[in-house]
């Protein structure tokens, strides 16, 4: 059902070698996705020209400056061979040093926009092709060299050519984490109004949507981006067309859906109150896709890149829950099955992806933070027995469940009581016992939280052997352990047990 789409808009040759091409930059922008998961991360990205036999040029074999020069000399004199020379150019452009010698040759730059910005439409597809390669250039330097070509290259968006306006958005996006410089340049010529106009028009168009979400990444990713980027991009349209392309739809594909989901991420984790996009529905969209996704991985569905999408979105919804508004939650989130489908997700990833299933839990315990409702709902649906059994499990994911335990009894005393019929109190004499400080101080508080709502819980726990492990934290444990354990002792527990000791004498 859910599957990363290939992109078939290209045009090239048939054959093996072009198929291995394309697997070839598929396989190296799911690794680039795949290293966000735990970190942000500027990359770049090199569209690989599909018309070549040979893609692969090696460094041994490059032509070096004395080409460049021959080549620019070609290009200045010669009529109808323009276009190959353009395409020799770009081979040789892939070469570190050749990229260096061709920006401080005298009139390079000047040369190719003007071949960028000429009547032959193939001359200036090359000339892209050549910015492209100069863009994914490693040399900080190369980048503000590129900038007389921007203003083009923005127009150039607007254009009918999906080849094109994909080369001409990853060439800007490869120009954007080099320089300060380069970005204020871009931002003052309208590269936000560009990329959202972009993203309207080629709404259906898989491979550009995906490419200017791209570049917008880039930028959202600058560490300026909260002072000088983010506050235009949320007074654009951009944040409604980014949201429009979260749909659940299998056959728009995965890929421009992952894109938009880690701007959406960028914007929200640097927003206080993110109340522009809590009023667009962006918790509302998010969660709803997160629904979906859980149904598909319930099902079985665990096709190559799902966890991609999942990512992003649990980190838009975990941060946008914590800064919604608590009397607006049950407006935002109209679908009651979002824990259900969160549990679903860690089951299904919990030894695959423990990373995600510990990210999936913080959401969890987010949404139920201040949620009387969806606390509700871990019980009616039965979901907290599969919780409790998490507990075992180390990684953070066992510290983050304590806490969803502790928020569901919280909310009501009733609540208490079902956790204990649930089996918690079992539970909570197993994390008494080990080593993880934290978790044992959670549990101390959950016990406290639950003793106190109800004699019924207190005696519970005493009749199940509670009181000898307090007594041996009491003495044992760290000062914080001891504090605690002593204070449930003295305070809640000694005259149930008591009472349970008067129940159990015989009768004379």
């Amino acid at each position: 059902m859910w599957r990363l789409n290939k992109v078939r808009h290209k045009a090239g040759q048939q054959g093996g070698s072009l198929e291995e091409l394309r697997l070839k930059r598929r396989e190296n922008e799911r690794a680039l996705r795949q290293a966000r998961r735990d970190r942000q991360l500027v990359s770049k990205r090199l569209l690989l020209n599909e018309d070549e036999e040979q893609p692969d040029v090696s460094m041994d074999t490059a032509p070096g400056g004395h080409d460049i020069v021959s080549l620019l000399h070609k290009l200045q004199h010669s009529g109808t061979e323009k276009e190959a020379h353009l395409k020799a150019l770009s081979k040789v452009l892939r070469d570190p040093s050749a990229q260096l010698t061709f920006i401080k040759h005298e009139n390079s730059m000047h040369l190719l926009v003007g071949l960028l910005t000429g009547s032959n439409a193939q001359c200036r597809l090359q000339a892209v092709r050549c910015l492209h390669e100069l863009s994914h250039s490693s040399h900080t330097n190369v980048a503000p060299a590129c900038l007389p070509a921007t203003p083009y290259l923005l127009t150039y968006l607007s254009g009918p050519s999906t080849k094109f306006t994909e080369l001409c958005l990853y060439t800007l996006g490869n120009m954007c984490p080099d320089s300060d410089v380069v970005r204020e340049k871009l931002l003052a010529q309208g590269i936000i109004p560009a990329l959202a106009s972009c993203i309207e028009n080629q709404r259906h168009n898989l491979a550009v949507v995906e490419a200017a979400a791209f570049t917008l990444s880039q930028l959202l990713q600058a560490r300026d981006a909260p002072e000088k980027i983010i506050p235009i991009v949320l007074k654009s349209t951009l944040p409604s067309h980014l949201l429009s392309v979260l749909t659940p739809d299998p056959q728009f594909g995965l890929a421009p859906a992952i894109e938009c989901a880690w701007c959406l991420h960028y914007l929200i984790c640097s927003t206080e109150d993110n109340k522009e996009l809590l009023a667009q529905g962006a918790l509302s969209q998010c969660s709803s896709l997160l629904v979906s996704l859980g149904g598909a991985v319930t099902e079985g569905n665990k096709e190559d890149g799902i966890e991609l999408l999942i990512w992003p979105l649990l980190r838009c919804v975990g941060n946008l829950l914590s800064s919604c508004p608590e009397e607006d939650l049950n407006a935002q989130l109209t679908d009651a099955h979002l824990p259900a489908s969160l549990c679903a997700l860690v089951q299904a990833y919990l030894h695959t992806l423990p990373a995600l299933a510990r990210e999936t839990v913080w959401v969890l315990n987010n949404l139920t933070a201040h949620s009387t409702e969806f606390c509700s709902a871990l019980l009616t649906l039965n979901l907290v027995p599969g919780l409790i059994q998490l507990l075992p499990f180390s990684q953070g994911i066992n510290t983050m469940i304590l806490r969803i335990l502790a928020n569901v009894a919280h909310k009501k005393k009733e609540f208490c009581v079902q956790l204990v019929q649930l089996g918690l109190l079992s539970a909570l004499c197993a994390t008494l016992k080990m080593a993880d400080q934290e978790m044992v101080i959670q549990s101390l508080d959950i016990l406290f939280m639950m003793t106190v709502s109800s004699p019924v819980v207190a005696e519970e726990f005493v009749r199940q052997g509670g009181l000898s492990l307090l007594e041996v934290l009491q003495y044992n444990g760290a000062a914080e352990m001891r504090q605690r354990s002593t204070y449930l002792l003295e305070k809640h527990l000694l005259s149930y047990q008591q009472h349970i000791t008067v129940d159990n004498m015989p009768n004379p």
